[in-house]
């Protein structure tokens, strides 16, 4: 039976590149819509030189332990994009926050801070345990894990900065940054994180005001982590999915092949056009420069492990599973670093 679905899999691919035929390395690939950005002030940047990464703050993140969520919060409005349930609130001062629901809310947490870490921007994400809303509202979707006095369990708050203004997303294949050093660091991140849900839609650019105006890219869905190398039937996304993971391919010669994302479960090959899209996704990460991805993994191997606990205590993660998850990134790092 693995072997139909694996032979249904190679020919669904070379379907894929005999339609699209520069689908496997992202060069040119047409599958992929122009990047859509409304016109903004200041220069794209992707990624900041970080400092001393050793001093970094990974239990509170790019946000700091001064933007925390502080209550009482009020419930505005029910957010219908994505997958997941998601709801916006205001809290005491005035800050508008994002409620996501669901089993993105831990890992989206840990990751953003392991990507701010290094120098990529990342949305200032928090994870709470129990949280109260008044005038809370039904939901359409995931109403029936908010109890009756508004509260919810397990939530990831993401806060609305008012100095940044979303003006549109941009595509891996088509951004001012493709072939430069962190264009494919930033893949190779996004593999030793196990994130395989990398389609355009995940990528924001923000249009940040003031003195030195810039427009920041940014990888601004991270749920998809820490978990399988690719879609699978159960949503997986634990500690033993992730450790037991193939995330390393190829290392040979000057380049380095990652296997994040990788294909979908066999089962949603029966919805083909949504098996076509994501096969059209696993170029990325394939010939990233084994230089490239070696400069990625000195950035990690700054990172002390206690900086790697607190990115999952964090995310709200049991202490066995802060042990294990960071044990398992660790040994990543490492092999990265060593390449």
């Amino acid at each position: 039976m693995y072997a139909s679905w694996k032979a249904f899999a190679v020919s669904t691919t070379a379907l894929v590149l005999l339609v699209n035929p520069t689908a496997g390395s992202g060069v040119g690939n047409k599958a992929t819509p122009k990047t859509k950005v409304a016109p903004g002030e200041g220069k794209p940047v992707l990624w900041r030189d970080p400092g001393d990464i050793a001093h970094r703050d990974l239990f509170y993140g790019p946000g700091g332990k001064a933007h925390e969520p502080q209550g009482p919060f009020t419930f505005e409005k029910e957010a219908m994009d994505g997958t997941c349930p998601k709801f916006d609130v205001i809290d005491k001062d005035g800050v508008r926050w994002r409620v996501k629901l669901g089993v993105e809310a831990q890992p989206e947490t840990a990751a953003s801070r392991l990507v701010w870490a290094v120098g990529y921007f990342a949305n200032e994400d928090y994870f709470v345990p129990a949280l109260r809303v008044e005038k809370m509202e039904r939901l359409r979707r995931g109403g029936k894990v908010v109890a009756a006095d508004g509260m919810v369990h397990n939530v990831r708050l993401k806060r609305h900065l008012k100095e940044e203004k979303k003006i549109g997303f941009w595509s891996w294949a088509d951004n001012p940054f493709k072939g430069t050093r962190e264009w494919y660091g930033l893949q190779a991140l996004m593999a030793v994180i196990n994130n395989w849900d990398l389609k355009d839609d995940n990528n924001s650019v923000y249009q940040v005001g003031g003195d030195s105006p810039e427009q920041r890219y940014v990888v601004s869905d991270l749920g998809a982590t820490f978990g399988t190398t690719g879609l699978n039937w159960d949503g997986t996304r634990t500690l033993r999915a992730y450790s037991h993971s193939r995330w390393l391919g190829s290392t040979s010669g000057e380049f380095v092949d990652f296997n994040v994302p990788s294909a979908p479960a066999a089962p949603y090959f029966f919805n083909v056009p949504h098996a076509i899209r994501r096969l059209g996704l696993l170029w990325l990460g394939r010939n990233v420069p084994r230089a490239d991805a070696k400069w990625m993994g000195h950035l990690l191997a700054q990172l002390s492990p206690e900086q790697i606990h607190a990115a999952f205590r964090a995310a709200g993660y049991s202490p066995a599973e802060v042990d294990g998850f960071s044990q398992a990134l660790t040994l990543r790092i490492r092999k990265l670093d060593q390449l």
